[in-house]
């Protein structure tokens, strides 16, 4: 913790450091043990995965997830109990999501509430939290920060969805119950649209009418653009084609991550 001349609490370059490194090991420990127990229907799905190819081999898989694993614990256990929150429940929900005999993936209800889960809820509210205890600031979470966990929530729905359609081949051999296999990658495809609109024009909407602690203005105009941008993408894309459909995924990742952008942005201007 250092301090500015006023007395204020400022948080130094080590806070935002260990934070960062602790969630990416845990990021990557999720990653890589879902890809370690799924190597033989990322065979089917995403053959060009380094497991799947078998450009990595099991043990290197093992030993990086593991040592990401030991990384994530050991500095999230240090930097306090709010981050040691987020690590700990995003591992045990991560783990969940992959590992037999629970292995909640199997069922697209249960995989949707694992991602929006993390994404929406555990890492907006207690990395805010875990922010706000080491600056000093009070721990009432603002408006601002509700309405980014909302769009998040539904945006990390959407992404639960889309992740799917393009692996319907692999999840069908290997049983897995997704939504695509269910309703049809053009239905849920149509679903997800129509849920990430909504999502963007809540937050245009909130941006018009104002938000207290960021600048409307700009947070409608950017989310309308960025609205723009997703809708004039999906009018090209034939979800039925796995590599078309691939690419749109990417595509929302890259918007998702933007609004870890404008959020602050609105924030430091308004």
């Amino acid at each position: 913790m250092a301090y500015s001349l006023g007395g204020r609490p400022e948080v130094s370059w080590q806070v935002p450091g260990w934070t960062l490194l602790a969630c990416l090991a845990a990021n990557v420990f999720i990653v890589g043990l879902n890809q370690l127990v799924d190597i033989d229907i990322d065979r089917i799905n995403k053959p060009d995965l380094p497991l799947a190819s078998g450009a990595l081999s099991v043990r290197a898989g093992r030993l990086i997830v593991g040592a990401c694993l030991a990384v994530a614990v050991a500095v999230a256990l240090v930097e306090g109990r709010y981050l040691a929150i987020t690590v700990l429940a995003s591992l045990a929900i991560g783990t969940l999501y992959s590992v037999p005999p629970i292995r909640l993936k199997r069922f697209h209800f249960w995989a949707a509430a694992c991602i929006i889960t993390v994404r929406g809820l555990i890492v907006n509210i207690f990395l805010y939290r875990h922010f706000a205890d080491r600056m000093g600031m009070e721990s009432r979470i603002p408006a601002v920060v509700w309405l980014l966990t909302g769009f998040i929530f539904v945006f990390g729905l959407v992404i639960a969805w889309y992740k799917d359609i393009p692996d319907m081949q692999g999840d069908r051999t290997f049983e897995i119950a997704t939504l695509s296999l269910r309703l049809g990658p053009r239905r849920v495809f149509e679903l997800g649209g129509a849920a990430l609109a909504a999502g963007y024009l809540v937050v245009t909407f909130a941006g018009l009418v104002g938000v207290d602690g960021a600048h409307g203005p700009m947070l409608a105009s950017v989310h309308l653009l960025l609205l723009a941008m997703a809708r004039s993408r999906a009018r090209s894309v034939q979800p039925e084609e796995p590599r078309a459909m691939t690419r749109y995924y990417l595509l929302l990742w890259g918007l998702f991550y933007a609004e870890y952008i404008v959020f602050p942005l609105s924030v430091w201007i308004g």
